[in-house]
């Protein structure tokens, strides 16, 4: 009986032994599957080059800080507000995809912009934020754009992470929305355009697409997130250009106005779409006019001595 259960426990271990060689061999495999296939991405969307001049703009310890006079359709209505674009470089984490405290090779340089709008409807206020983070190089899609939206009704948030898909985390007060859990298949994010303006608006794609409207469009109008046909076009003159993205499914059109130089600045915007539920929904537009430009390290200005700063850009 003794040598019986000898015998097993030896032919368990050995078991369990092969098992352990088994899920390691796997686990190898996998991790070099996965190494493999990074590096063929790496190798099929190669680093866009920076040019000097942005290198010295981009790259002097600040950020630009740009107000806009802001007529925001709401309700059926047309509200005044402000909104406030700041872009500034930053290193990016690639695989949790944060902000790295210090410096390291695998680092990716982005260029982030935070985007900001505030106005009131009625007796309650809304504060609505987004932030992307779009790689400086211009050689994949934005790696994250976060959405957050405030107003006395409650708040609804949503986070876009670039992934081996687009992985999407949503959470709503709203019952229908609630909290989702998404995955979408890459394409264009209307979101990341701001940025790819602000890097090289020559390679903003032209033609028919399949694109992913803003974050603030999808949650404050209750649409499905998902991609939509677009038409995507580019008007060029000496003075001006223009950057147009139409959703014939939506009725809604985007135009963003920038400067055809270097550093192509967002002079405004417009947004036609419908206002409003139900029986009370029109088409209206929202308008975006520049006031002010700072080129500041604003990170550095938190004191009371600082609020004079705010007259710099009209807020």
């Amino acid at each position: 009986m003794k040598t019986y259960l000898k015998l097993e426990r030896i032919v368990l271990t050995l078991v369990a032994l092969t098992l352990s060689i088994t899920s390691c061999s796997e686990k190898m495999t996998a991790n070099k599957k996965e190494a493999a296939t990074k590096e063929q991405k790496a190798r099929s969307t190669p680093k866009k080059p920076l040019s000097e001049a942005f290198k010295t703009y981009w790259y002097a310890g600040e950020a630009e800080i740009t107000s806009y006079k802001l007529q925001q359709a709401r309700y059926g209505e047309t509200r005044d507000g402000e909104a406030v674009l700041i872009y500034v470089t930053e290193p990016f984490l690639p695989e949790i995809q944060v902000k790295a405290d210090a410096s390291h090779p695998d680092n990716v340089p982005v260029l982030k912009l935070n985007a900001t709008k505030n106005y009131l409807t009625g007796i309650y206020p809304y504060s609505i934020m987004t932030s992307t983070f779009y790689p400086v190089h211009d050689n994949q899609h934005a790696i994250k754009v976060a959405f957050s939206s405030q107003e006395w009704c409650g708040q609804v948030y949503a986070q876009l992470n670039n992934r081996e898909q687009f992985d999407v985390m949503s959470h709503s007060y709203f019952e229908s929305e609630a909290d989702q859990n998404l995955k979408l298949e890459k394409t264009i994010l209307e979101d990341e355009i701001w940025n790819k303006i602000r890097i090289d608006p020559a390679n903003l794609p032209v033609g028919e697409f399949d694109v992913i409207p803003s974050m603030e469009y999808i949650r404050l109008s209750h649409k499905e997130l998902k991609a939509y046909k677009a038409t995507l076009a580019l008007t060029e003159t000496e003075e001006a250009s223009t950057y147009e993205i139409r959703f014939p499914e939506l009725e809604r059109t985007l135009k963003i106005n920038f400067s055809p130089d270097f550093p192509y600045t967002i002079e405004g915007w417009s947004e036609t779409s419908k206002s409003g539920f139900g029986g009370n929904a029109k088409q209206l537009t929202s308008t975006a006019t520049k006031m002010k430009t700072l080129k500041t390290p604003y990170w550095q200005q938190n004191g009371n001595k600082d609020l004079s700063l705010r007259d710099s850009l009209g807020l």
